[in-house]
């Protein structure tokens, strides 16, 4: 039942998001096109449902083949790599919009763990996984929320970076995700979409934990 509602509010949201969107959406477009690197789109495979990749849709914003150059899959805060536009994108989570169309078709769903490469899944603890993706993909979740300024926290780290994501990162966003797992509704699913929007427009609040409180402890 829950995965049927979950579903159809899915297209809901997707098809009005697009319209109300489509104002922001075609212009950011257009600046991409003549603008950077010209390319509008990024497509790149991702995990999604039981580990199944599909090409995920977003805006691009770094260089063409970053993730051959410099930290590879992790991006840092000021990174060179990224476009001066794509810098404003990034920040303001606009270029994560696109992926309305991933939940249109199916690959994604509005709410549920963020979509990676495989070589950023394998960061996971071995435990963690296998499990992951027993949710679909989603555009926000509470692995987003938490972890919403990232890339802040692995530029400012003392740690090895690599070290940092595998020992610090990666095993709390795990436990985040077996969270939304065991309290995965259609409330949960809303409260999220509602804290999503509440922290583009005050980005420092911490009212998630106010919200949640019984979310797995921060091990940073």
């Amino acid at each position: 039942m829950y995965q049927s509602a979950k579903r159809i509010l899915d297209i809901v949201i997707s098809i009005i998001a697009l319209i109300l969107l489509s104002p922001v959406l075609l212009p950011c477009a257009l600046i991409l096109m003549i603008t950077g690197e010209r390319e509008v789109f990024f497509f790149q495979n991702r995990v999604g449902l039981k580990n199944k990749y599909f090409k995920v849709f977003k805006f691009a914003t770094m260089l063409k083949n970053s993730e051959n150059i410099g930290t590879g899959t992790l991006t840092l805060r000021n990174d060179p790599r990224v476009t001066k536009f794509g810098s404003l994108l990034r920040k303001s989570k606009v270029n994560e919009l696109p992926q309305i169309l991933n939940v249109l078709l199916g690959d994604m769903s509005i709410v549920g763990p963020r979509p990676l490469i495989q070589k950023d899944v394998d960061r996971y603890p071995e435990d963690i996984k296998s499990k992951i993706y027993n949710s679909k993909p989603g555009i926000t979740g509470i692995g987003s929320l938490i972890f919403r300024d990232e890339e802040y926290l692995v530029s400012t780290t003392k740690m090895d970076i690599v070290e940092y994501y595998k020992t610090v990162i990666m095993p709390y966003k795990g436990a985040l995700e077996m969270w939304y797992q065991k309290k995965a509704s259609i409330l949960t699913d809303f409260k999220i979409i509602f804290l999503t929007a509440w922290t583009i427009i005050f980005p420092k609040s911490n009212i998630v934990y106010i919200v949640f409180s019984d979310l797995p402890k921060r091990n940073f």
